[in-house]
């Protein structure tokens, strides 16, 4: 048995930023590589990608070796990113700590190696010599090899779907490390070589390999069809060898190493082999199958200019703790080779030992011909691993990813606007889909981060959740025959009447009675003419009954007194559409005013108008609209530099009525000065109408979240642009309400980046966004006994609890 301590035998002379200088001579530059989420691609996407390391790597200097290290480890997910302070963040943080889930790595190296030959005996003891040292001097060759490596890395970080990053010393130290004590943690071991194991500290190792021409099949690729998501009517992709990346749920590692050789000699080799094989292929079925191989690498070498020979090797590294599990990975993993087609070589002994010491990035040009297949680079790129796990923002609404269910942070707020310009958000979805329930978990999120929320609400679905934060919230109801309590009129000094204000109470005004014309320069400056004078000689108790009064007293004398001809301001046609707000008039309850409830949303950061039971009289609604707006603009954007969010929800409702649509393109223009987003819930995308003010609305639209449609997505697709992938991302949804982990499915797109994700939610949460049904009618009558949204959720979540 031999023993390896790598404190004795460190392969490392020295490291100088991201550049190791090895024990054995080699130069070896560390990036590690940020990929895309996985399911995120297209077919397109997986070729541009191949494209990309193509040129990048196909100039580099003859004697080059290029090294991908993609390291899975099984992990359990520790829950500190997640917010642990709320009744429900902290059951959230409960129900995901400790989810096992693939923790993926993904590295790159470009290795000088100081024999540049790169003819190695069959088996290289990476540590026999390596006490002695050869310390390599930034000499000229390592300048001008350092030079080229930067113009292939800048290549591929301006492809803009990867990004390789320098890895540093502490980065290279940590790996090198974790990599030769076996991935073990919390203690340091040694390396035990036998004929039978590689044992490192509590794990067992064994390796499969790609070792020649002969283990490949027809072709490669670089995507190849994703069983688990394709249906009869589209096709979703996935990277060649993914079946071996994360979807392999098992500790390894996939390690690439490729050779970047001359040309011209390894074309002169390869005829050499070709006359030498055409002369015994006569001599058994095996010498006709390695001619045809061959053959077919000449052909492609020279019918493409363009063509890179390489040598190459790909082996898997896996491991676990109990030595009979390996057999089982073996079978896994065998499974997936004969998926692609390929043959994968089993090494043992000797030949594994020398897999896996020289898999470590200075060791890997030690590998032999025997241990190389002999191909083009386009051929070798196939076999790159370019997604990884769904990629956690540093804040933002909690998902789950669509491999593991682990929560995923996803900044939809996006403050720095490096995906979207526009913050505002729609939510699609049929009825029963969970559309109340998605807005009320990312409203939920926003709100406990600080932000602050106003919902009109037709369909009820908020106040449960309000309840839950007593003191901090409000929610204004509209009862027939009663005001809001909303006196667009108040002011609470002089003071208040700002150019701003009074601009905004003109606005209100012809929308009430001109909603249906063009409102003039000269109109709008006599009726803040009005205005001014109105409150500069009514002292107090203003309102519109007050306002409607004043200028009826003073009709006669009015227009002449502040120089407004009649042409701009018609008092009789004004006094007579306006009658059916005060007084006794039809809608006069409206604007009834015995306090102005305004004050009581100022300091309120979650403000719910429900407004149920006015959604099919438009008139009602319409005036509703406009006195909420005259609030919002009193209260919620009165300060601009706060963080605010308006929802309009069972939009399609409210989008009966012409008046509405144009009602709500007033936010998306007015939320552009202020630091907010507005949100809109459709059942479908051809509730809004196909005219221009719904276009302006979807183009300041830049966060799509779209549940499951049996009826398809075509419409949402054409109106909103999106891409053939996001179809197929779309097609894929599959809801799973059953079972231990139950979950919804949702396509969300943040600028032009979309992905598949999961709903799953502890059953706190799940108890807090229920609307109805009798489990609904339970929380709210243990809500009604307590007083308390969360003892109500607690024990209904755990009956034995409550006391007798």
């Amino acid at each position: 048995m031999k023993k390896i301590n790598l404190s004795a035998h460190n392969p490392i002379v020295d490291i100088r930023d991201n550049i190791i200088f090895a024990n054995n001579g080699n130069v070896v530059l560390c990036y590690e590589v940020t990929l895309p989420e996985i399911y995120s691609l297209s077919e397109k996407d997986f070729e541009d990608i191949h494209g990309a390391w193509f040129q990048a790597l196909k100039s580099l200097p003859v004697g080059t070796v290029v090294y991908k290290q993609d390291i899975y480890l099984k992990t359990a997910y520790s829950c500190e990113k997640l917010p642990g302070e709320s009744f429900l963040e902290k059951a959230t943080h409960d129900h995901f700590k400790g989810r096992g889930y693939m923790q993926h790595r993904s590295f790159l190296f470009f290795i000088l190696p100081k024999n540049k030959a790169l003819n190695n005996s069959k088996y290289v003891n990476p540590f026999r010599n390596i006490s002695k040292g050869i310390v390599r001097e930034l000499d000229e060759s390592v300048h001008s090899f350092t030079a080229a490596i930067s113009d292939s890395v800048s290549f591929i970080n301006n492809s803009r779907k990867i990004d390789l990053i320098p890895l540093g010393r502490k980065g290279i130290e940590r790996l090198t490390n974790s990599y030769f004590n076996g991935f073990n943690k919390g203690f340091d071991t040694d390396i035990l070589l036998d004929k039978k194991n590689v044992n490192i500290g509590e794990n067992y190792f064994d390796t499969m390999a790609i070792n020649s021409e002969l283990c490949f099949g027809e072709s490669v690729q670089s995507s190849k069809t994703n069983e688990k998501f394709t249906s009869d009517d589209f096709v979703f992709h996935q990277g060649f060898i993914d079946g071996l990346g994360l979807t392999l749920n098992e500790n390894h590692m996939i390690n690439q190493i490729i050779y970047l050789d001359d040309k011209h000699k390894w074309r002169r080799l390869l005829d050499k082999k070709v006359e030498e094989l055409k002369k015994s292929s006569n001599f058994g079925s095996q010498n006709k199958i390695v001619l045809g191989k061959i053959q077919d690498t000449l052909d492609r070498i020279n019918g493409d200019e363009n063509s890179r020979i390489i040598r190459g090797h790909l082996n898997i590294i896996y491991w676990d703790r109990d030595a009979k599990n390996l057999d089982r990975i073996t079978s896994k993993i065998k499974t997936e080779f004969k998926e692609l087609d390929i043959i994968p070589y089993y090494p043992g002994g000797e030949e594994r030992k020398n897999y896996i010491l020289n898999s470590y990035c200075c060791f890997s040009p030690n590998f032999s011909n025997e241990d190389l297949y002999v191909t083009d680079l386009k051929h070798a790129l196939c076999l790159f691993i370019n997604n990884t796990n769904y990629k956690t923002d540093p804040t933002g609404i909690i998902f789950n990813d669509r491999e593991h269910n682990i929560p995923v942070l996803k900044d939809v707020w996006d403050e720095k606007k490096k995906r979207i310009k526009a913050r505002n958000f729609a939510i699609f979805a049929p009825t029963g889909e969970g559309k109340s329930f998605l807005a009320n978990n990312i409203l939920r999120q926003y709100f406990e981060s600080g932000i602050r929320l106003v919902i009109i609400d037709l369909g009820g679905s908020y106040t449960k959740f309000a309840k839950l934060y007593p003191g901090q919230y409000t929610v204004l109801r509209y009862e027939s025959g009663k005001s809001l309590g909303i006196n667009p009129f108040y002011i609470n000094n002089k003071n208040d009447l700002s150019p701003e204000r009074l601009e905004d109470l003109s606005v209100f005004l012809f929308e009430l009675f001109a909603s249906d014309l063009k409102v003039t320069k000269a109109q709008s400056v006599s009726i803040k003419k009005i205005l001014r004078h109105y409150y500069i000689n009514t002292p107090g108790n203003h309102s519109l009954d007050s306002f409607y009064h004043f200028i009826e007293s003073n009709q006669k004398e009015l227009l002449s007194k502040l120089k407004i001809h009649p042409d701009y301001f018609n008092i009789t046609n004004f006094l007579h559409i306006m009658s059916e707000y005060v007084g006794d008039g039809l809608y006069s309850f409206l604007f009834e005013v015995s306090e102005d409830q305004t004050y009581k949303i100022e300091d309120k950061r979650l403000i719910v108008f429900e407004l149920d039971e006015v959604k099919d009289n438009k008139e009602i609604l319409s005036v509703m609209l406009k006195l909420i707006k005259s609030a919002i603009q009193r209260t919620i954007w009165k300060n601009r530099s706060e963080k605010g969010i308006i929802l309009f929800d069972e939009f399609a409702k409210q989008l009966k009525f012409e008046n509405v649509l144009e009602s709500v393109e007033f936010y998306y223009q007015a939320i552009r000065k202020q630091n907010g987003a507005i949100g809109i819930i459709l059942q479908s995308i051809n509730q809004l109408p196909n005219n221009s003010t719904s276009a302006s609305i979807l183009e300041n639209t830049q966060v799509i979240y779209s549940l499951h449609n049996e009826k398809g997505y075509e419409e949402l697709v054409r109106r909103l642009n999106l891409s053939k992938h996001d179809l197929n991302q779309l097609k894929s949804i599959k809801n799973n309400l059953t079972g231990s982990r139950k979950y919804t499915e949702i396509f969300i797109k943040i600028g032009k980046q979309s992905n598949v994700f999961r709903l799953e939610v502890p059953m706190e949460v799940y108890a807090a966004y229920l609307t109805d049904g009798s489990e609904n009618d339970k929380i709210m009558a243990l809500y009604d006994q307590h007083n308390s949204m969360e003892k109500a959720i607690t024990e209904f979540i755990n009956p034995k609890n409550r006391k007798s």
